[in-house]
C-alpha cells in the first residue's frame, strides 16, 4: 500500500482521510431521509417552512435554513400558482358593503367565513368549484362543483354550509361582487338566519386574500401535480385533496396544526 501511495504521490494521511470518510455516513443521512419520507408522504406541497413544522411535530427541531439547504440538496421544491375564474359581470344586484375590510382574524369558528368560485380546465371541458372557508382555522366548510357556473352552484353550497350552524352567535359572510353574490336569492338566504352579507370593493383582490391563496394553494398541490384519467376521477381526487387539507396538512399559523386539529383544539381549551 505505501509503495502504491508513493506512485500516486498521495500522502499517508490524505489517503486514510478519505477512507475513514468513506466508512462514515453522510452526518444529514437520518435528516435527508426523513425529509424526504415527509415530502413524499405530502406528494411534493410541504415547502421548507411547512417541513420543518412537521419535523417539530414529530420531536426533531431543526433550524428552517438547515432544511431549505438540504432540500435544495435533494432538489425538493413545491410549484406555482395560476389564476382564478373572474365571475364579475357589473351591477346586477345589491353591493353589500365591505364589512370585513380585511380583518380576516377570527376568534372563534363560524363567526367569518368567505367564498368564491373558481375555475379548472380538463379534458377540453371548464369545471368550476364554489368552496366556503372559515377565517378562525382556515377550514373548508364545504364546497360544490359544476361544469357551468351557474346560481345553483353557490345555493346548493350555502345549504350544504348552512348545516353547519347552530344559530348561536352573529356570523359574516364575505365574497367577492361576482353576480351570482348580489343575486336576490343569495341575499335573502342570508338574511333568513341572520347572517351579515359582506363584499370586496370592486376590482380588489386582496380583500378577499385568503380565498385567494386557498385557490393558489389548491391548484399547485393539487391540479399540477396529479394526472386524471376522467372528469369523475379528477372530482374523486378533489374530494381526498380537501379532507386532507382539513385534517392533515399543517399551518404555522394554527400551530402547526391542521385546520381540523386546531378547530378542536380550541373548543378542548375554551
Amino acid at each position: 500500500m505505501v509503495a502504491v501511495l508513493q506512485i500516486a504521490d498521495i500522502p499517508r494521511s490524505t489517503y486514510y482521510y478519505w477512507l475513514k470518510k468513506l466508512g462514515n455516513p453522510h452526518p444529514d443521512s437520518e435528516l435527508r431521509n426523513l425529509i424526504q419520507s415527509i415530502y413524499d408522504e405530502h406528494e411534493g406541497r410541504y415547502g421548507y417552512r411547512r417541513i420543518r413544522d412537521e419535523l417539530l411535530n414529530r420531536g426533531h427541531h431543526v433550524n428552517h435554513k438547515r432544511v431549505q439547504r438540504i432540500m435544495k440538496e435533494l432538489n425538493l421544491k413545491s410549484m406555482v400558482r395560476m389564476k382564478k375564474y373572474q365571475s364579475y359581470k357589473g351591477t346586477v344586484g345589491h353591493i353589500a358593503p365591505n364589512v370585513l375590510n380585511r380583518n380576516f382574524k377570527a376568534e372563534k369558528p363560524n363567526e367569518k367565513w368567505v367564498t368564491d368560485i373558481t375555475e379548472f380546465k380538463l379534458f377540453g371541458e371548464k369545471l368550476y368549484v364554489s368552496p366556503i372557508l372559515d377565517l378562525f382555522n382556515g377550514e373548508i366548510i364545504t364546497y360544490t362543483i359544476g361544469t357551468r357556473p351557474t346560481y345553483s352552484l353557490v345555493s346548493a353550497m350555502l345549504e350544504q354550509a348552512f348545516e353547519r350552524l347552530s344559530g348561536d352567535g352573529e356570523m359574516l359572510l364575505h365574497s367577492d361582487q361576482g353576480w351570482h353574490y348580489q343575486m336576490k336569492p343569495y341575499q335573502h338566504a342570508l338574511r333568513r338566519l341572520g347572517i351579515t352579507q359582506s363584499m370586496s370593493r370592486k376590482g380588489n383582490c386582496y380583500d378577499n386574500a385568503v380565498m385567494e391563496n386557498f385557490f393558489g394553494i389548491m391548484k399547485s398541490e393539487f391540479l399540477y401535480l396529479r394526472k386524471f384519467e376522467s372528469i369523475e376521477h379528477f372530482k374523486q381526487e378533489l374530494a381526498k385533496y380537501i379532507d386532507y387539507y382539513n385534517h392533515k396538512r399543517i399551518k404555522a399559523k394554527l400551530k402547526g396544526m391542521s385546520p381540523v386539529q386546531y378547530r378542536a383544539h380550541a373548543q378542548q381549551v375554551a
